[in-house]
């Protein structure tokens, strides 16, 4: 069982990952739509999304303790190479479903 200050850690870094995890979402959906969109954010930001790569709080502890080990551009690394070729696949068929099979090409998974 975690101690108190484990835990503290855990959630102070999760924190700051969450942080870092919506500025990026903002910056990726600004530069591949063309502008603001709340609904993708959230869905690349919800604890449903991580939930797929782990207990949620863990995966933005983990982007929280990369950001203070690497800053700003190692976590955004992390974030396109081990978040968004997943959330890429996500959008896809979101957009052919509610395209009724007729749905757009995702975009590049390079773009932030």
């Amino acid at each position: 069982m975690a101690s108190a200050e484990e835990v503290r850690k855990l959630r102070e870094a999760a924190w700051v990952g969450d942080a870092v995890l919506t500025l990026f979402a903002r910056q990726y959906i600004l530069q591949r739509e063309g502008c603001m969109d709340a609904a993708m954010q959230t869905r690349m930001t919800s604890n449903q999304f991580l939930a797929a790569f782990g207990e949620p709080t863990h995966v933005e502890a983990r982007l929280g303790r990369i950001y203070r080990e690497e800053g700003l551009e190692g976590a955004f690394a992390w974030v396109r190479s081990k978040l968004i070729p997943h959330f890429e696949k996500q959008e896809g068929k979101r957009q052919l479903r509610a395209s009724g099979g007729r749905g757009r090409q995702p975009a590049s998974a390079s773009g932030d």
